[in-house]
């Protein structure tokens, strides 16, 4: 609603899924559902810096998923989470709990694949998807670039299992990629420390070792996809393959460095974002 001061967030409790989920409600509750959905290792706060953008126009909801942020630990399931299914079925759940309907699903790196996967089993509840760093795919394969040979990923993984905290200390600059901002990689190596080690190996395997590229061909929803000049987990050409295998997609391409555009370049992002969201039907 223009005009009027942003509502402040509610936190809601009552129902098991709100609580397994540690949803939040904010801003205009007569606004189109946006739904923002974090990546590995962080939670929903990765968004505080896009939420302002959105409030005012919107009903936003963000969660964290089971094992992350502060989600109820007690509903972690590794067999659920072995499958990025696993956490779509959580996404579907969510938009059910709050009766949502056409929103627009924003999914960070691998939350964008869950979305794809969200919107195809519930097409009445997620109207337009925009994927931010999105990747179907991060082992190379032959006529695909994902960033990472099998051997890499082997490596990281076994490095993730046998040292958690090491490899978030190692790996969180690398992810954030902004050198000008370092707080920002000392943000996230925070918040993969805070995560239980046992539910981030599952959560990280499920991840990395993932392939949805055919799940793209059956994206019929208005999708936006934002990659970054510079992203050392998911290079220009998967945004460019992603844009490629969803019908009438539109690509934008961020002046930014890292793979948290929404952290390290929030404006150019939340620009994207909000131009794409007024620009739907």
């Amino acid at each position: 609603m223009r005009g009027g001061a942003p509502r402040e967030p509610e936190r809601l409790a009552g129902m098991d899924i709100r609580r397994r989920n540690n949803v939040t409600v904010a801003g205009n509750p007569q606004g189109r559902p946006v739904v923002l959905a974090h990546g590995f290792g962080c939670d929903q706060n990765m968004w505080r810096l896009t939420l302002p953008a959105l409030v005012e126009d919107h009903r936003v909801v963000l969660f964290d998923y089971v094992g992350s942020g502060r989600s109820d630990p007690a509903a972690f399931d590794p067999q659920r989470y072995a499958s990025l299914d696993g956490y779509a079925r959580d996404v579907v759940e969510i938009c059910e709990a709050l009766d949502l309907r056409d929103a627009v699903f924003v999914g960070h790196s691998v939350s964008a694949m869950i979305g794809v996967l969200a919107a195809d089993a519930a097409a009445e509840r997620i109207g337009a998807l925009v994927m931010v760093a999105p990747s179907p795919r991060y082992i190379d394969d032959e006529g695909y670039r994902g960033g990472f040979s099998a051997q890499d990923i082997d490596e990281l993984l076994d490095a993730l299992e046998s040292n958690y905290l090491g490899w978030s200390a190692v790996m969180a600059p690398v992810i954030m990629g902004n050198a000008d901002q370092p707080e920002l990689g000392e943000e996230l190596k925070n918040s993969f420390c805070a995560t239980d080690p046992d539910m981030a190996r599952v959560f990280a395997r499920t991840t990395f070792l993932s392939d949805s590229r055919a799940d793209l061909e059956r994206v019929r929803v208005p999708t936006l996809v934002l990659d970054c000049t510079d992203d050392a987990i998911a290079p220009r050409e998967v945004g460019a393959f992603v844009h490629r295998s969803i019908p009438g997609s539109v690509l934008v391409t961020l002046d930014a460095t890292g793979h948290c555009p929404h952290m390290s370049a929030p404006e150019a992002t939340n620009e994207a974002i909000t131009r794409f969201l007024a620009d739907l039907p």
